[in-house]
């Protein structure tokens, strides 16, 4: 029973308890747990700028991969875990765009109708962010989105009009992760037979005595209230009950991560080097990154290098990578010609008609592209690296590396797409699949989905595009 003599019910009383709930950050509801014994699934999107060189990225063979074309070629000792998927188009139609927003906002969104209303920028959900919604409640970071996107190119949209923001400063993103706790191993073996049950102890907590604080106070005032105003209570209520969720979660998670450090999983942590200097601008971190090849690399090398680490210490299970920019210098890189500038050579030389493109341009695009693949291949080395206790990471992970755009034309026509690693089993590799010209982007979104546990039957234009086929699906990605 509330105690009135201790707490006078007073609107200002209640409106001081929903000021300190409401400070507290987002948090998401309680996790179901992993799979007894049994590593979790992740989900990873890289995407690199510029689209591709088509005949350089797909193979001339449908079926078993046999050599593989020169941009796929610093993949070739990971052959047996790709899976290349073509003849995937984005069919739908845009509003108030210029051509780089209208590939972004389709990228991972697959939505049919892009538009900017009033200067913003709507789209549809996205397939990193569907798949967060499914998984992240199980992690302490329920997404992780890294890279340079941003400006036109808007990528994870977590509704129409809500843009995921990208974390460009590797510093941040390694503090987000990591601050207040240390990286641990998931020993996911031990995790199964000797559970840290979620029901175990309370610890005494502020937020936990702020939120039990509103509650009371908010019952009380419920006898009071008009039937529109206690159902706005009712909804505040539950945003206070999926706090105290969260709050159990963590603590869970706390008791886990103690098991683990005493008996922690078969791998070794290797925490990334050349992390910048705490508070430094970020421009200072980008703008050699733009301008000198070897700083671009270091810098997509140590965005992968957290990549892992998110990965094989559970801290989230979906990340996207937007890998790259088109405003960067090659020089170095590109051997032909004299332009370095990639967003001047995507216009020239990646045209989605050969014959349309400058034939140096063109191959200054490839020489771009296989760099980009050369820096992805090292990190799913890596990840294959990593045991799980019988499994590696990569064969439980799915990713997908590909572009926001076709072609340098800003084209939507057979996207590069290229799946890595074998999903948990779920996925057939070491082959090339070829479907029919436009079938949407999104039938592929739809099959990642449901590997990572979704019931969905739709998404994005998979069934409504004047291109649909397959009943929303892409057949044969198992068998």
């Amino acid at each position: 029973m509330h105690d009135t003599a201790r707490h006078p019910l007073t609107r200002r009383a209640f409106l001081r308890g929903v000021g300190a709930v409401a400070a507290l950050p987002f948090l998401e509801q309680l996790a179901v747990p992993a799979p007894a014994g049994k590593a979790p699934m992740r989900l990873g999107v890289v995407t690199v700028t510029g689209g591709t060189v088509l005949e350089s990225w797909k193979p001339k063979e449908v079926g078993t991969l046999g050599k593989l074309p020169s941009i796929l070629r610093p993949l070739e000792s990971m052959r047996e875990d790709l899976l290349v998927v073509s003849g995937l188009s984005h069919n739908g139609r845009s509003e108030n765009l210029n051509g780089h927003e209208n590939c972004a906002l389709m990228h991972l969104t697959g939505c049919d109708f892009v538009r900017k209303v009033n200067g913003k920028l709507v789209s549809s959900v996205s397939i990193d962010q569907a798949a967060a919604q499914i998984v992240g409640e199980q992690t302490l970071i329920p997404s992780l989105e890294i890279g340079l996107a941003g400006h036109e190119n808007k990528y994870s949209f977590r509704s129409a009009d809500s843009p995921m923001p990208f974390e460009a400063n590797p510093r941040l993103v390694f503090d987000r992760m990591f601050r207040g706790r240390a990286p641990v191993v998931p020993n996911w073996k031990t995790r199964s037979e000797t559970p840290a049950t979620v029901g175990g102890p309370k610890k005494p907590n502020i937020e936990r005595s702020v939120a039990d604080l509103v509650r009371d106070e908010a019952n009380d005032l419920r006898r009071d209230l008009g039937q529109g105003d206690r159902h706005r209570l009712d909804e505040y209520l539950e945003s206070v009950r999926a706090i105290e969720k969260r709050i159990d979660f963590v603590e869970h998670r706390q008791r886990q991560e103690a098991m683990d450090a005493l008996n922690p999983g078969p791998s070794k942590i290797s925490l990334p080097a050349g992390l910048p200097a705490a508070n430094v601008p970020i421009w200072q971190i980008t703008n050699p990154v733009y301008r000198d090849p070897e700083a671009h690399e270091q810098y997509i090398r140590l965005m992968f290098d957290l990549m892992v680490l998110a990965y094989q210490t559970d801290t989230t299970r979906v990340a996207t990578f937007a890998c790259g920019s088109d405003e960067a210098m090659f020089p170095g890189v590109i051997t032909v010609g004299y332009e370095r500038h990639c967003h001047t050579l995507e216009h020239q030389g990646n045209s989605y008609r050969p014959e349309d493109a400058d034939p140096i341009a063109r191959e200054a695009c490839r020489q771009i592209h296989t760099w980009y693949t050369k820096l992805f291949a090292e990190f799913a080395a890596k990840l294959k690296a990593i045991d799980e206790g019988g499994t590696n990471l990569l064969d439980n992970t799915l990713l997908l590396y590909t572009s926001y755009m076709a072609d340098g034309g800003h084209g939507t026509n057979d996207y590069p797409a290229l799946l890595v690693g074998k999903a948990g089993g779920t996925l057939k590799t070491g082959r090339h699949l070829a479907y029919k010209a436009q079938t949407p982007v999104s039938n592929l979104y739809l099959e990642m989905l449901n590997r990572m546990g979704s019931k969905a039957t739709t998404f994005g234009e998979s069934h409504t595009s004047a291109k649909r086929g397959y009943d929303g699906r892409l057949p044969g990605l198992s068998s």
